[in-house]
């Protein structure tokens, strides 16, 4: 994986290419293209009892109602792009990309579908499967990150370069890495669309999260109201902490607040007079390599 982004780095010519050469070879079964690597029988139909669900399927939610439009789509125009999958044993096929389209084929009442056949390792499957949805923009920010916390986890991925596998920068996916660390409940508003990434991303550094999120729902407040609130529930701790004569500023407070939704990690300013001390709290490599690529920035 030494290309850049630009030059589909990842997954070799990237997946756009593996589709193009896999519909090129399922329009023509009977011919290779220039330097291809798929045989003529990755183009081919199968029966859809013959595949089944990947198991690095990123999407955990399928709804329903846009199942059913893809569905009357179907039974009017045919499945027009193919189903990635890999061979498992005998007349049996992992899905790798396209199980929303397979889902709907069987509501369409679809017996065979086209399919696309590669030999792909664990890895490719995963990758495949995550930049696919990717794309698409068809994952939701918790999915998003829990595709790119398995691919730490199981493939030893660092945040570099998943940032160059799905096209996105380092610090979009430590920030979306950091929405793990919500707890269960929060993080079940997200799914059931109750918040958004935005919302999440305000609540992450308040003292009492679960509290915050009941309140920011129960009131519908919008990111920026929710920010706010969060800047004001991490003040007050520090302000009852502090003695009367010993206060810390309402200006040093909101500039704390604001660099730290800048910065993205905890920025703490003790003032002395006019001297004093700025602190950045990181808590990995990667934090630290983000605030020193932004230090370096002219």
């Amino acid at each position: 994986m030494s290309e850049t982004v630009g030059k589909k780095k990842g997954l070799g010519r990237g997946l756009s290419h593996l589709f193009g050469e896999a519909e090129a070879a399922y329009r023509a079964p009977g011919e290779i293209g220039d330097g291809a690597a798929i045989p003529p029988s990755s183009g081919r139909t199968l029966p859809v009892t013959y595949l089944q669900p990947g198991q690095f399927q990123p999407r955990r939610h399928f709804d329903e109602a846009a199942l059913d439009e893809l569905a009357q789509s179907i039974k009017t125009h045919g499945l027009l792009q193919p189903i990635l999958v890999r061979p498992l044993g005998s007349d049996s096929y992992e899905i790798i990309a396209g199980e929303r389209r397979w889902r709907a084929a069987q509501k369409a009442a679809l017996h065979e579908v086209p399919v696309i056949i590669q030999s792909l390792t664990d890895t490719q499957s995963l990758e495949i499967a995550l930049v696919e949805n990717l794309q698409r923009q068809d994952l939701t920010a918790l999915e998003e990150a829990d595709g790119y916390q398995r691919l730490i986890e199981e493939f030893g991925h660092s945040h570099v370069a998943l940032g160059e596998l799905v096209g996105k920068s380092r610090s979009h996916v430590a920030n979306m890495l950091r929405l793990l660390a919500l707890p269960d409940s929060v993080k079940a508003m997200m799914q059931s669309g109750q918040l958004s990434a935005g919302h999440a991303r305000a609540l992450l550094t308040a003292p009492e999260p679960e509290a915050l999120a009941v309140m920011v729902v129960a009131r519908g407040l919008s990111v920026r109201e929710t920010e706010r609130l969060a800047g004001q529930a991490k003040a007050a701790p520090q302000a009852k902490a502090k003695t009367p004569g010993g206060a810390k500023h309402a200006d040093l407070i909101s500039l704390e607040r604001d660099m730290t939704e800048r910065l993205g990690l905890k920025v703490t300013i003790a003032s002395q007079g006019a001297a004093g001390a700025l602190t950045i709290a990181y808590k990995s490599l990667d934090q630290l390599d983000d605030i020193l690529e932004k230090l370096s920035r002219k």
